[in-house]
This record gives C-alpha cells, sequence and structure tokens, in this order.
C-alpha cells in the first residue's frame, strides 16, 4: 500500500477529534468570558486564572448583611450617649443658674453694707453740722446755782440747791460783790468776798477749773467754796455757819 494512503487513513479520526475538542474548548471559553464579564461589570476587575464558578460569582455580587442584633446595640449605645449628653447639659444649667444667684446675692449684700456705710455717715454728718446746743441760765441768784451744780457733778463736788442757797443768802444775801472790810480777815488783808464769803487764798487753791479766775464771778465764787467746804466739811450742805 502506498504511504499517502496510510496517512490519509488516519487522519480523518484525528480530524474529528480535534473537531470535538475544539467546540468543547468553545463552550468552556464561552462559559469562562461570561463569568468574567460578570465579575468585572461588578468589581471592576478582571482576574485570569481558571474559570470563575456560579459561587464565585454569587459570593462577589451579593454583599455581606448586617445582623439585627448590631442594629439593636448601635441604637442602644446611640440612645445611652443622648441621655449623657442630656444630663451634662442640664448640669451645666444648674451650676450656672447657683453661680448667678451667688453673684445676685453678693452685689445684694454689697448694696446693703454700702447703704449702711452711707447711713452711718450721714449720722455723723448731721451730729457734726447740728451739736447740742450749750445749756443756758438766767443771769440771777437761781440761774447761778443752777449752772454751778452742774459744774459741781462733772467735777465730782458733792452739794445741793437747797444747802449752796442757804448759805449764799447768810452769807452775802445773794450779792456777788459783797465784801466783808471788818473781820478778822480783813484785818489781816485778806477780805472775804462774793456770793460764800470766800479769802483769796482759799479761792486760788480751790479753784475749780473751766470757771472764771475773778473772785466775783458767782459761779467762780460758788464752785471754788462748795470744793472748799466738800473738802473740810464733806460737803456744802453740812455748813450751818461761818466756815
Amino acid at each position: 500500500m502506498p504511504e499517502n494512503m496510510l496517512n490519509r487513513a488516519h487522519s480523518r479520526p484525528l480530524t474529528k477529534q480535534r473537531r470535538i475538542a475544539a467546540v468543547a474548548g468553545v463552550a468552556a471559553f464561552g462559559t469562562a468570558a461570561v463569568a468574567l464579564s460578570a465579575a468585572a461589570g461588578h468589581g471592576g476587575t478582571v482576574t485570569t486564572g481558571s474559570p470563575a464558578t456560579t459561587a464565585q460569582v454569587s459570593s462577589v455580587m451579593a454583599p455581606k448583611s448586617v445582623k439585627g442584633t448590631d442594629i439593636r446595640r448601635l441604637t442602644a449605645d446611640s440612645v445611652k450617649l443622648d441621655a449623657l449628653a442630656a444630663r451634662k447639659k442640664a448640669a451645666d444649667a444648674t451650676t450656672a443658674a447657683k453661680a448667678a444667684e451667688q453673684k445676685r446675692a453678693a452685689a445684694r449684700k454689697a448694696a446693703r453694707q454700702h447703704a449702711a456705710e452711707q447711713a452711718a455717715t450721714r449720722s455723723t454728718e448731721r451730729l457734726d453740722i447740728e451739736p447740742v446746743a450749750a445749756k443756758t441760765y438766767t443771769n440771777n441768784l437761781d440761774g447761778w446755782i443752777r449752772q454751778a451744780l452742774s459744774i459741781m457733778r462733772t467735777k465730782g463736788i458733792p452739794g445741793s440747791y437747797s444747802g449752796l442757797h442757804r448759805n449764799i443768802m447768810r452769807e452775802s444775801s445773794g450779792n456777788p460783790l459783797a465784801i466783808n472790810n471788818w473781820d478778822v480777815n480783813a484785818v489781816n488783808g485778806i477780805p472775804s468776798k462774793g456770793l460764800l464769803q470766800v479769802i483769796p487764798p482759799t479761792f486760788s487753791a480751790y479753784h475749780v477749773a473751766g470757771t472764771s479766775w475773778n473772785i466775783y464771778d458767782p459761779v467762780a465764787n460758788i464752785t471754788a467754796a462748795a470744793n472748799y467746804a466738800a473738802h473740810r466739811y464733806g460737803s456744802i450742805d453740812n455748813v450751818n455757819s461761818a466756815y
């Protein structure tokens, strides 16, 4: 048999097998192309290699689901945060209100203190502007005795109105210029003078500060004589005769 005849006999089955293989390859290639096209449409990336299976394509296309437990946990956390924020806001408002009230209380206290200080100042100013008027006495025996008694009280000298009046009437009959020119004191050159007939040395020794140094001055004469009598007799009230 010729050699070329043998080659043609074997070439036919091989050609048929190649055709079957080619058809199978085309089918596989089509499946892979579809898978790659779907993956590229969803993911934007085409992976080379073995053809994608249906499960692999589904896993690429389907997103992961969020569990209900996770949603409830997130919601609860959000509620807690809102509650904490509300409590903090209320606490801040309370603190601000307390601070404002303390500030108002301090302002009221300062105002009261300022008003009290102003009132005290006005009171002091009134006392300075309106001094107590000095008491006046009549220029007669009654006025002289009363003025002398007022001075005697401030100096701690005892004596009463009646005690002074009684001794004045016996010694000078109420004449502030009376003078004794006939007794032993007159003989010695120191006659008794004034309402209570005081000799000059006694007047000088028992003179009361704040009164006149004139022995004939009624008030000065009375207070000096009462001061002398207090030292010698305890009080002018105890004197009932010449002293």
